[in-house]
């Protein structure tokens, strides 16, 4: 019998961590897969064969997007070339959907096209659902309230929780990590994730660091933790926190160990919403993009909310600032609210608890793998 093969297809960091997971559980599964990606770092060292590192591929905003459109349309023409070439048992799309929608209606429909981390339909643009009832034989979804949308348009869809379940938790003792990087015991500890792409560090992290400064007038013994993504240079935090006098430190590749220590967050909106959630980190969501990308979007926008920690729980237990709202002053006071009130604290970390419940159990890449290998051992289309 012929070795098979799957080929997956992400665009972003999250993306390529969340099918890197995946391909472990497969291959976990069915050693002798095959799997070749275009990914990144997480895909190539979970034994993914990398046709392509999607390190330069983020972007935010449709005016973005045009700048990398050459780029994009090459890719397409890439991986459309490998599938005819390979002729891959299976393709797996991993959330990136503006790209891998459009590279969806190019794929020949007699290749099994599974879909894992669902186009946040449910929030903009609802008419994508047509080209993914087209397009896509199987959705994979992270989240309940998914598996019943697309189940009442009479699609084949399977809630198998988040994989971040699996996957958030620190790698170092609490005392150790303080000791480490120097950090005090007794002052208040506060975590500032400003994102994982350089245009929402660019954006976001200047704002966090005011209002930081704000933080600081009001509470003396204070320390600022700034988790740094490895796909951002350092030459960007440094520069941004050049003018800034306080007490913090930049650590790289240990967002769950400073979520840890952190008494309190003020995260970019994204999938840090949910890590810090899973950590039960009382915070607040900052997010600041282009003003036209913002001013295109957000006609598009059909939630109340941005942060997905807010949509899961279907109200609002995480305060946000977003664009015009995202004033440092008015920031460090609702922070300051909240650290002031114990009451307050404890409702948030209520509420997250309830949030974590609603992801679903542990092993979501292990189910996800196992529905995957079911279909792709069905008989054929």
């Amino acid at each position: 019998m012929a070795q098979k093969q799957i080929l997956i297809i992400c665009g972003e960091a999250s993306g390529d961590l969340n099918a890197a997971n995946l391909a472990k559980a497969i291959l976990e599964i069915e050693p002798d897969i095959k799997i070749s990606a275009v990914g990144g770092i997480f895909l190539r060292q979970a034994g993914a064969r990398i046709y392509y590192d999607i390190g330069d591929l983020a972007v935010i905003g449709i005016f973005d997007v045009l700048k990398k459109l050459p780029k994009f349309l090459s890719l397409r023409k890439f991986i459309l070339q490998k599938i005819k070439q390979d002729k891959p048992d299976a393709i797996i799309l991993v959330d990136f959907s503006g790209f891998n929608l459009r590279l969806a209606k190019k794929i020949h429909k007699s290749i099994p096209t599974i879909y894992y981390i669902s186009p946040q339909v449910w929030a903009s643009r609802p008419g994508r659902i047509k080209t993914i009832k087209e397009h896509i034989h199987k959705m994979i979804v992270l989240f309940k309230f998914e598996e019943e949308l697309y189940k009442r348009c009479d699609m084949d869809a399977n809630f198998t929780g988040h994989p971040l379940l699996d996957i958030v938790r620190p790698a170092m003792e609490e005392k150790e990590f303080l000791v480490k990087f120097n950090f005090s015991e007794s002052k208040l500890k506060i975590a500032l994730l400003p994102g994982s792409r350089r245009q929402e560090v660019e954006n976001i992290l200047p704002i966090m660091l005011e209002t930081a400064m704000f933080i600081r007038k009001n509470i003396k013994d204070v320390q600022f933790i700034i988790v740094k993504s490895p796909q951002v240079d350092w030459e960007i935090y440094n520069r941004k926190i050049a003018n800034f006098n306080m007490d913090s430190r930049i650590i790289e590749g240990k967002t769950y160990d400073c979520l840890n220590i952190a008494d309190f967050c003020l995260v970019a909106s994204g999938t840090a919403t949910l890590e810090t959630a899973i950590m039960q980190k009382p915070f607040v969501i900052i997010y600041k993009m282009n003003l036209l990308n913002y001013l295109f979007y957000l006609p598009q926008v059909r939630v109340p909310y941005i942060g997905m920690v807010n949509i899961v729980a279907g109200k609002k237990i995480i305060p946000e600032f977003i664009q015009f709202q995202a004033r440092p002053k008015k920031i460090s006071e609702q922070v300051l609210e909240i650290l002031n009130n114990p009451s307050r604290i404890q409702n948030i970390k209520n509420d997250l608890t309830q949030v974590k419940s609603l992801l679903g159990e542990k092993g979501a890449s292990l189910r996800a793998a196992k529905i995957i290998l079911a279909f792709l051992n069905r008989p054929q289309l």
